[in-house]
Formats: structure tokens, sequence, C-alpha cells
């Protein structure tokens, strides 16, 4: 039985706390998605852009295991 896909969205000032976590959870090469932080205080416009920038990281994830890894 296959398990459920899943990744993780972070922001860019956190690409390597990510890799450590995934290293020692015993998940080296985790795939994450990465956007641009801060999140807090965009505007609405710019948190739109920054899901559809995580939604086409996540597809390349699901759909064709891109993404970067941990």
């Amino acid at each position: 039985m296959a398990g459920v896909a899943a990744t993780a969205i972070i922001t860019d000032r956190f690409v390597h706390t990510a890799q450590v976590m995934a290293q020692v959870s015993g998940r080296h090469g985790f795939p994450f998605v990465v956007i641009a932080h801060p999140i807090s205080h965009n505007t609405d416009d710019v948190l739109r852009a920054k899901a559809e920038t995580a939604v086409r990281q996540c597809v390349e994830i699901f759909v064709h295991g891109g993404g970067r890894t941990g």
C-alpha cells in the first residue's frame, strides 16, 4: 500500500533548517517547496503570487519528483 503524497512549504530563510530536519528524521532527500520570506505583512497580491509559486512547485514535486531536497 502506498503512502500519502506530502511535501512541506517553507520560506527561503528556513531552507537549511528544513534540510537538517529531513536528515535527522531519516528523510534525506525529502522534497520541499520554497517561497520568499517573509509571509507576514504581505499584501493580498503578494501572498497570492507566493501561493501560485508554491502550487507550481507542489505540482513539480508530486508529478515529476522535483523540488528542493533535504
